[in-house]
Order: structure tokens, then C-alpha cells, then sequence
């Protein structure tokens, strides 16, 4: 028998329905019901790697963690990743599928619609439940021909729909009321609830707002959600980096940290757990004048290696960043930052950009050669020394994962990637300069590696206290956090009652 679904829909883009999936997840599973995420097309540079090599939104991998199951390509069936100049990959199935233009994305509906039905008949099949993801708004007119992510998909799996609006943007009546009555009567059929999220304050204050929306939508309200603080789940795209950009440490005495936000800036969670560290400031930078003097500047990832190095060379960083190296900081590359600080890189065949060859900041003695191979591999490494804090690291194995086009040679390794994808293999992975104040790999989540994380924050001045010695939040600890928070705040009996 085909699974139980319920769709979860938004007024707008980060109204909170990723968590919400995430929370049902969670607490379906601790029911234990077999349960699984869905989303049938994603927009979003943070992305995941499945066992398989397989590349899903970041928000699926997590929300299959919160069910206690393994990411697969089914639960996301196309990933669209922007490259900057109206270009989007389209990852289909979890693999490259082609680089196309926004205005022509539209033209690829028959072919794609297909895999999104098959990837959800598949998961109904192995699993009690899907808990369904929309995207955006659903009633944005004029893309409505091409939607196969919000009503098409309800349509086709006759599910249930629970509709979330975010009153702390303001209008919570015009976010729910106006898109509501916007979905033509069929669709509104589907529509069985409301929830209202990112409540500040006390909840009774809006026992009359419940009352007046129950009353215009004729649909049950099935929870205000009080906004929960810190929660540290992975982010599925960049809108969030907007409230934390800043121009200076905002914790006297902190390690500072510098992340260059670029504009196609990837995997930026790679960041988190610096940022959950005691006496640790994260700070988001979109100018030369915003660097300040931190301890380590860092180039993330990217989806436009050349486009973003165009970028940070007219802004300005590229001067600013080689003064900041002359008074000694750290300067830090990670995949395609990693790729910026080399000497060269080469595009021949224009996988990424026009531009068959760009210099790069000249700050490591690597060549990257962009090629049609795409690398997605969860990745086990091994530290091979180096100067300062990695030489205390030597032998160590670090866990992480790749997602790259470039190839780049490593003159001087300072890791031996050991596993891809749980195939032994020995690559030399990442350089460092011989003072070790210059450094880059490919390997995405190397900073959730504790090890690690520690000893080259403890190179850069930072002092571990009490709270610092202990293990940082759990993956586990936070979903859990989460999913009681919304057992609390939502009625759990009707959402039961509609899945059954």
C-alpha cells in the first residue's frame, strides 16, 4: 500500500517550512513510523552528498536525518543550483544533468516531471509516510504552467496540504488569507490547515488573530509557533547570512574570524561549528572595509569559481586581503575559495564561465583545470602533518565530503583523502604554505571535525574553556530540541488525524 503524505506549503520562501518537515520527520519516526522527506525541486547552493555520490539539498539530507534514515536521490529529485548570469545547473537524480538559462528552465518540464513522480512512487512504496515540501509560494501566477513542486505535486499525490505563513514579517492575514484565495477551488480543497509561525512574545495575545483566521479561511488553525532561538540546523540557502553580516568582532576578545561572502556563495555551513564555539566570531563580509583586522580571513565555496574571483577583484579584496597577510593573518581557501588562491585556472572547454583562463590571487602554487567530471564523494582523510598546528594533527583521520568540477594538483599536501564514497583510494588532497599561514582543500565539513577545529582555532590565540572542552550540540540533541518544540505548539492529533 502506498504511504500516507502530508504537504507542507509556504506564503514565501523562509517562512519555515523546511523545519517544520524536518520536526514532523522526527517525530514520526520517534513513533515509530517509517518516514521520509520530500522535495521535488530545490533551488540552493548548500547541498549535500548521498553514500552514493548522489547531490540533494542540504535541508533534505537533514530532514532524512531527523527521520533516521540515509539521504538518497529520491528524496529530492532536482536540485537547481545557480551560477550567477541567468545560468542554473540542473542536478537531476543527483547528478549533473546540464547547465541551461533560467528562461529556458521552463521548456524542460516533460522531461523532468516524470522523474519527480517516479522519485515520491518510489518512497511511497518503502515508506508509512512522506512529509512533503513545497517551495516558495504556490500561487505566483505567472510561474504556475511550470510548477512541479507545490500544487502539481499535491495534485498528484492527493495530499493533504498544511499552509505556513511567517507573522513576524507583518500581514500574517494577507500572507494566509490572500494566498488561500489565490489556489483555484480544487486546490484550496486540499488546503486542510494553517499554521502560523515565528511567534514573538505570548501566544494568548493572539487567541483572537486564531479566531478571525479560522473564521475567514473556514480551515482550522493547528498551531502558533513561538520562534525558537539558536537552533543551529543547516541552512538551505543564503538569506539568513544577511542578518550577520558586520563590520567588527562583536565579542571583545574573540577569535575573529572573516568569511568573504561571495555572491555564489556554496555549503556556507561549513562555518557553523566555528560559529557555535565559545569566544569564536563568525562575521559574513561583503567589503574590504568590512574585514577589520580578524585572525583568519576565509574564501568559502562557490558555484562560480571565476565569476566570484571577477567579483573580489573589483571589490577590492584582493589587495586588502594580501595586507591583511603582511600584519599576519591567516588567509583560508575552502573548494573554490580553495581554487582562488591558486596561480592559475583554466576553463577550456567553458564549463563555468566564457573566460577560457583566469589568474588567480597567486597565495598557493596550484593550477585548477575545470573538466566535464563532477566530484560528489563523502570523503575520509588522513592529516599528513604540516607546518604549526597540523603537524600535531598527523595521522588523524577527519571526515568531510567534496562537491567540485576543477581538478586541482597538490604540489605540497597537507591530507591523503583514504576513502571516497567508501572506496579506498590515496589522493593527495589540499596545500599549505611552508609558515602555515596560508592554506585550502576541497573538503566541505572539514571544521566539524573537532580535532581539527580546535587545534587550528588554538594556533590562531583562541583559549578552550569549561564550556569550549565540552562536545558541541548534537545533530541529534538539536533535532530533538526542535521536534519538541513543535509537539508543544502543534496540534499533533489533527495532523495524525489527516494522515490517516
Amino acid at each position: 500500500m502506498a504511504a500516507r503524505v502530508l504537504m507542507i506549503q509556504g506564503t514565501s520562501s523562509s517562512v519555515g517550512k523546511s523545519l517544520l518537515v524536518t520536526a514532523l520527520c522526527h517525530i514520526l519516526a520517534r513513533r515509530g513510523l517509517r518516514v521520509a522527506p520530500f522535495k521535488a525541486q530545490n533551488m540552493s547552493n548548500n547541498a549535500a552528498v548521498c553514500a552514493d555520490g548522489a547531490e540533494i539539498g542540504r535541508s533534505q539530507a537533514v530532514q532524512a536525518a531527523a527521520a533516521g534514515i540515509a539521504p538518497c536521490a529520491d528524496m529530492n529529485p532536482i536540485l537547481l543550483k545557480p551560477e550567477g548570469k541567468g545560468r542554473t545547473q540542473i542536478i537531476a537524480m543527483g547528478r549533473h544533468l546540464r547547465t541551461v538559462s533560467a528562461r529556458d528552465y521552463a521548456s524542460y518540464k516533460d522531461e523532468l516531471w516524470p522523474l519527480v513522480t517516479a522519485a515520491l512512487d518510489r518512497l511511497r512504496a518503502a515508506y508509512d509516510v512522506v512529509i512533503i515540501e513545497g517551495a516558495g509560494s504556490p500561487v505566483e501566477l505567472n510561474l504556475l504552467p511550470r510548477d512541479l513542486v507545490n500544487m502539481a505535486v499535491a495534485r498528484y499525490a492527493q495530499a493533504p496540504v498544511l499552509l505556513v505563513g511567517d507573522i513576524a514579517r507583518g500581514g500574517i492575514f494577507a500572507q494566509l488569507l490572500g494566498t488561500l484565495w489565490l489556489f483555484p477551488p480544487e486546490e484550496q480543497a486540499l488546503v486542510r490547515g494553517l499554521v502560523i509561525n515565528k511567534f514573538y512574545g505570548d501566544v494568548s495575545f493572539f487567541a483572537e488573530g486564531v479566531r478571525l483566521m479560522e473564521e475567514r479561511s473556514a480551515r482550522p488553525v493547528l498551531g502558533v509557533m513561538p520562534f525558537l532561538p539558536d537552533l543551529r540546523l543547516p541552512e538551505e540557502d543564503g538569506a539568513d547570512l544577511d542578518t550577520v553580516v558586520s563590520s567588527g568582532p562583536s565579542e571583545p576578545g574573540a577569535v575573529d574570524l572573516a568569511v568573504i561572502r561571495l555572491p555564489h556563495i556554496a555549503n556556507f555551513d561549513d562555518f557553523g561549528a566555528l560559529a557555535a564555539e565559545p569566544g569564536v566570531t563568525v562575521r559574513y563580509v561583503t567589503s574590504p572595509a568590512q574585514l577589520g583586522q580578524p585572525q583568519a580571513v576565509i574564501l568559502p565555496g562557490t558555484k562560480s569559481t571565476i565569476e566570484d574571483l571577477l567579483w573580489l577583484r573589483d571589490q577590492g579584496f584582493a589587495p586588502a586581503i594580501k595586507q591583511r597577510i603582511v600584519a599576519g593573518t591567516v588567509i583560508v581557501g575552502i573548494c573554490g575559495g580553495y581554487q582562488m588562491l591558486g596561480e592559475h585556472i583554466a576553463d577550456p572547454l567553458g564549463i563555468e564561465s566564457p573566460l577560457p583562463a583566469m589568474t588567480g590571487l597567486g597565495l598557493l602554487p596550484i593550477t585548477t583545470v575545470f573538466g566535464t567530471t563532477k566530484a560528489t564523494y563523502q570523503v575520509q582523510a588522513r592529516v599528513e602533518g604540516g607546518p604549526g598546528w597540523m603537524a600535531t594533527l598527523a595521522g588523524e583521520t577527519m571526515h568531510g565530503y567534496e562537491i567540485h568540477m576543477g581538478q586541482t594538483a597538490s604540489p605540497q599536501p597537507w591530507l591523503t583523502i583514504t576513502q571516497r564514497n567508501g572506496v579506498p583510494s590515496a589522493l593527495a588532497e589540499g596545500v599549505v604554505t611552508t609558515d602555515g599561514h596560508i592554506w585550502g582543500c576541497y573538503l566541505h565539513g572539514l571544521f566539524d571535525n573537532t580535532a581539527l577545529r580546535h587545534a587550528w582555532l588554538t594556533s590562531l590565540g583562541w583559549q578552550p574553556s569549561a564550556a569550549a572542552s565540552a562536545a558541541p550540540p548534537s545533530l541529534q540533541s538539536m533535532l530533538y530540541r526542535l521536534a519538541v518544540h513543535v509537539e508543544t505548539h502543534l496540534d499533533m492529533a489533527r495532523v495524525e488525524a489527516l494522515l490517516s
